[in-house]
């Protein structure tokens, strides 16, 4: 008797299993319930401003089930012709369409939309709009989702060694790819209004002239969007880049050939570094570049080297190796090392400039000063010591660091360090006298370790940053008149008394 409940329990067991029907759960079995529908992440995949002939990042559409049982897609496809110009990816195939897929109860579908643009008719400088559907058919529903690319047809400059004396139109944007070069004994002229955009590692090299907006002499105010103003820039389009440095090289000026180069009224941002002059050797007469009334935005690199020479140095809106620079009415914001580094010589005139340095995103500290000079190398093994002649005039050099300057070795040249009625942030050289081999700022007009009260800052604000003086601004009218600068950053008048120092004169808003 002792095993007769054991036995039955065992028989009792295989009848069930012989009987009943096997089970499945809910979420795997398939409805075809018509009201059973899909639900989208989004209800237009849209790729904003497309250069053609460039392909898109992909774009992620999540196709879900929310019901408890799962759904057959008879069918993913595009309603137009599958690449033209877009192409999919679905649940990790790629393919012209998908059928017969199954989503499980309450689960999800990947598809990736790409585009690649075609030429278009469309007049060169106005963006056109390409559109397609993504149709979905699930138990007699159909569902679709709408694709959108807004192009933009483009001069493409890859791996160029440009023509002599070639002049870029600004009828439609310019995009590099690679190393463009200006030859020794040509130039380089840009128009007023010129886009230009990057590729990442995009470099424009200079061995002969660069003149950009080198005729404009406008008679209005010249707002930070105005049309007429070159820009420089990263080529990815997306919102989120908008700010982010380091997304192309810049723009590298050659020793032994490049001379006399103007940049006015420009925009450079996203780069490793803005102007580079790259006289490592120190050959003379050095490269010389005029900047004005440009602006220099998010511009950071580490550990940048070239082929040519090998050697390793940071990022900076302004970089100099034994170069040249006259810089007036000039805006530099953003940078992550260098907002100027001048070393192994060279003349820097700067006159009427706003340093505003905050910290970039995610950056926790900086370890470079704003302005920063050497009468050698970052690292040269013998240096090679060569004495800059720095004048600083009507600026504001403010940032996140305590020291906003540093001028090395400044014992070798402190008799050709110029600083004069502006507003600095420096404990360094806080004296009033040289002492020390240091120069003393305290001095000649120089208002010290006082917040010059911008606007709007990563301090006050956030989003659009406007470095203009406040009304209550300690460095109001703090600047003396300089010849042949009558006009800000902004082209608007300066006080013919007592302007304001730095790149914009104070209006009321």
């Amino acid at each position: 008797m002792r095993y007769l409940f054991p036995l039955l329990l065992l028989f009792a067991m295989l009848a069930t299993t012989v009987v009943l029907p096997g089970c499945e759960p809910k979420e795997e079995l398939v409805t075809t319930d018509g009201s059973a529908k899909l639900e989208f992440s989004t209800d237009t995949v849209m790729f904003d401003t497309v250069f053609v002939q460039t392909r898109t990042v992909s774009k992620r559409l999540w196709v879900y089930n929310r019901n408890k049982r799962a759904v057959k897609v008879d069918e993913i496809r595009l309603a137009g012709s599958y690449g033209q110009p877009y192409k999919l990816i679905i649940d990790g195939d790629s393919g012209a369409a998908r059928q017969n897929l199954t989503i499980r109860g309450r689960d999800s579908l990947l598809v990736l939309v790409k585009a690649t643009l075609s030429v278009n008719s469309q007049p060169d400088n106005k963006p056109f709009l390409t559109e397609d559907q993504l149709l979905f058919r699930t138990n007699g529903n159909d569902q679709r989702v709408l694709l959108l690319a807004y192009g933009q047809n483009a001069y493409f400059h890859i791996d160029e060694q440009l023509p002599c004396n070639a002049v870029w139109r600004n009828d439609k944007p310019h995009v590099l790819y690679g190393l463009v070069n200006v030859p020794p004994g040509c130039s380089l002229t840009i128009e007023e209004g010129t886009q230009v955009y990057c590729h990442a590692g995009a470099l424009l090299a200079v061995q002969g002239q660069l003149l950009v907006n080198p005729t404009l002499q406008p008679t209005d105010e010249v707002k930070p969007d105005d049309r007429r103003i070159v820009r420089f820039q990263g080529d990815r389009r997306e919102e989120f880049y908008d700010n982010i440095p380091g997304q192309w090289g810049g723009i590298q000026f050659t020793a032994g050939s490049s001379r006399s180069n103007v940049v006015r009224y420009c925009d450079i941002k996203n780069a490793s570094y803005g102007l580079l002059i790259y006289n490592w050797d120190g050959q003379r007469p050095f490269p010389k570049i005029t900047v004005e009334n440009t602006s220099f935005r998010y511009i950071s690199g580490a550990g940048l080297t070239f082929a040519s020479g090998g050697q390793s140095f940071d990022g900076g809106g302004i970089l100099s190796f034994s170069g040249d620079f006259d810089v007036r009415n000039c805006l530099f914001t953003g940078c992550g090392e260098y907002a100027v580094g001048g070393f192994q010589g060279g003349t820097y005139n700067l006159q009427y400039c706003t340093v505003a340095n905050y910290l970039l995103p995610g950056q926790v500290r900086r370890p470079t000063s704003s302005l920063t000079f050497s009468d050698g190398q970052p690292v040269q093994t013998p240096p090679r010591r060569i004495a800059p002649t720095i004048s600083i005039e009507n600026s504001i050099v403010w940032g996140a660091n305590e020291d906003e300057l540093f001028f090395n070795n400044s014992a070798n040249y402190l008799s050709q360090i110029t600083v004069r009625n502006s507003v600095l942030r420096t404990k360094e050289y806080q004296a009033a006298a040289d002492a020390g081999g240091k120069p003393g700022l305290g001095r000649n007009g120089n208002l010290l370790n006082t917040n010059p009260k911008f606007r709007r800052t990563p301090e006050n604000a956030a989003g659009r940053f406007d470095f203009r003086l406040d009304t209550l601004s300690p460095a109001s009218n703090r600047a003396v008149p300089l010849p042949g600068l009558a006009n800000d950053l902004r082209n608007l008048p300066r006080s013919a008394a007592t302007p304001d120092p730095g790149a914009y004169e104070r209006v009321n808003p």
